[in-house]
């Protein structure tokens, strides 16, 4: 059992209380995901509470489908699911599926009808619906509701046989319905549904609901701490019932947390699955997507994720998270593993007039100055060079440091030039900047110790190879997802400026030569990663993270610190 820690949150603090006591001898926890979508940045809370609680305190975590609606359920979410989990840096004691226990479920179903806590409903959705009341209406007991124990069992076998339509039937609980609890309510535990299953195949015609499966998967794997979200809260009462009315191998306990909601973002897998379809974003894996894939595409690490879990903490109200902090988090990372290098987004031409007939200058670089251990690389330099058209001004306002007419700047790792004349096309747009270098300047520093102040990135024609850049912002313009006006739908928050597409920008040949999801600091733009479709003839970057920090000089005024590593 780990040691006495003051700072736990509240689920550590039940568990080691649960160990000291005796209560348990080992936690068993599991993270239980139903395979119809992929995984976002709020599984990777449960999955790092989960993971982490079993690890922590010398125990297991299984990862467990729970796949019990096969009309949204596929393998391929199930093979995204293990990639995204392994990719996060853990691995399951057990894979477990809740079609694993499905012979199990049934005979339990049978044994509540048997014991006159279950029954055959024939009214049609809408109609239960209605009957189930509202939060001040108690409901109004199924026309149904005293079947005789035998015509249940022979209908629920007709059901399970498939002798009826989807629709037709479905078999309740037989709880409460005037509890206060609507999920008291007779709660629906079995559906028809004449679907092929991803694992079972035909043999089902009858599935169960996930509020009947939940516990009982727990209870069969022999779950200690089944940990949720706070939308569950309200079904826990549920959850106890159907464990206390069936014989179980072992009683477990249900323990809820606050979901993670994070600024300009939407979790529902259902509006996630809209994007994905109406090709809105491309793909799951599109880098402005939440998903788990989708931040690993864009360039987010897993160590910087498992870290923003931890700063965000475990509680038990729900609350909004900035993303700033996530981003911080990667930002304080990337910034000691990144290797840098010079990228030029919107190229102008610069001619340097005095440079030496066919010379090629050869530069050292360091690949990291924030870590030793990175090595350096050798830049090449030649009379024709291009540098940020951002970067030229020809009426310069007050303090623009960058270049100008008659001023100089320093090249990084380069030479000191200054721009002697400007060329402009017959549109009257600068075409082409001519300048003079200080042959004596070379590594950046002027001879006779004046001060330059603008230092520009820059590359050169000789080898400055031609790329695509993806220049991605937040995917929606509000912050809080949740204050969203009554009348509007969340796709009218969409930001139409989320992609900037940037063709034609040049980046030096360490770059161009990197593999997908190869991470680089281009210096002055930002943090930026090799996208999948990267090839060394034509590389494409996307924009991982600015160089920008206001987020953490803001907290660490607020506070006197930066948030903890």
């Amino acid at each position: 059992m780990a040691a006495e820690n003051k700072n736990q949150n509240f689920i550590e603090e039940i568990i080691a209380k649960d160990l000291e006591e005796g209560k348990i001898k080992e936690i068993t926890t599991r993270f239980p995901p139903e395979p119809n979508g992929y995984l976002h940045i709020g599984h990777a809370k449960s999955i790092c509470l989960n993971f982490g609680m079993a690890e922590q305190f010398g125990g297991r975590c299984n990862l467990r489908f729970d796949d019990t609606n096969p009309t949204k359920e596929e393998t391929e979410y199930v093979e995204a699911i293990e990639e995204d989990v392994r990719w996060l840096g853990f691995e399951w004691a057990k894979l477990c599926y809740a079609s694993d226990y499905f012979d199990q479920f049934h005979e339990w179903a049978v044994d509540l009808i048997k014991g006159g806590k279950a029954y055959v409903d024939d009214q049609n959705a809408e109609e239960i619906r209605v009957s189930r009341g509202t939060l001040t209406k108690p409901g109004v007991d199924s026309p149904y509701r005293d079947r005789s124990v035998e015509e249940n069992l022979d209908l629920f076998a007709r059901m399970t046989a498939g002798e009826f339509e989807e629709g037709s039937r479905v078999l309740r609980a037989k709880i409460d319905m005037a509890s206060s609890n609507l999920n008291m309510r007779d709660p629906v535990i079995y559906r028809i549904l004449k679907r092929a299953h991803h694992r079972t195949g035909d043999k089902w015609c009858v599935y169960p609901m996930y509020d009947f499966a939940h516990g009982f998967e727990d209870a069969i794997e022999g779950v200690t701490h089944s940990i949720c979200t706070l939308e569950f809260q309200d079904h826990r009462p549920l959850y106890d019932w159907f464990i206390e009315n069936v014989d179980v191998p072992q009683v477990p306990h249900q323990y809820e947390f606050a979901r993670l909601n994070l600024t300009y973002t939407v979790m529902s897998k259902r509006r996630l699955h809209e994007l994905v379809t109406l090709g809105v974003v491309d793909g799951w894996d599109d880098p402005r997507m939440p998903t788990i894939c989708g931040f690993r595409r864009r360039g987010y690490t897993a160590s910087a994720i498992r870290r923003f879990c931890r700063e965000i903490g475990v509680a038990k109200a729900d609350s909004m998270v900035e993303v700033e902090l996530l981003q911080y988090c990667l930002r304080e990372e990337l910034n000691k593993s990144a290797r840098r290098a010079m990228a030029v987004l919107r190229p102008l031409k610069v001619v340097i007039t005095n440079w030496p007939e066919n010379f090629v200058d050869e530069l050292p670089a360091e690949n990291n100055p924030e870590n030793e251990g990175a090595g350096s690389r050798t830049l090449k330099i030649g009379r024709e060079i291009y540098i940020e058209r951002d970067d030229f001004m020809e009426e310069p306002v007050k303090g623009f440091f960058r270049m100008s007419p008659g001023k100089e700047v320093r090249l990084k790792h380069a030479y000191i030039i200054k721009c002697d004349e400007v060329v402009k096309d017959a549109d009257g747009n600068v075409a082409e900047i001519r300048c003079t270098a200080d042959m004596k300047s070379r590594g950046g520093d002027a001879p006779d110790g004046r001060k330059i102040k603008g230092t520009l990135h820059w590359v050169w024609s000789g080898d400055a190879v031609k790329s695509r850049v993806n220049l991605y912002g937040h995917l929606f313009t509000l912050r809080n997802m949740n204050d969203m006006e009554e009348d509007k739908d969340y796709k009218d928050y969409l930001d139409p400026k989320s992609l900037v597409v940037v063709e034609g920008a040049l980046v030096e040949p360490s770059a161009a030569a990197a593999a997908p999801l190869d991470k680089f600091q281009f210096l002055r733009h930002g943090y930026f990663c090799a996208d999948k479709y990267t090839t060394p003839e034509k590389p494409v970057f996307n924009l991982t993270v600015s160089l920008k920090d206001s987020w953490g000089k803001e907290q660490k005024n607020k506070n006197g610190a930066a948030p903890k590593k």
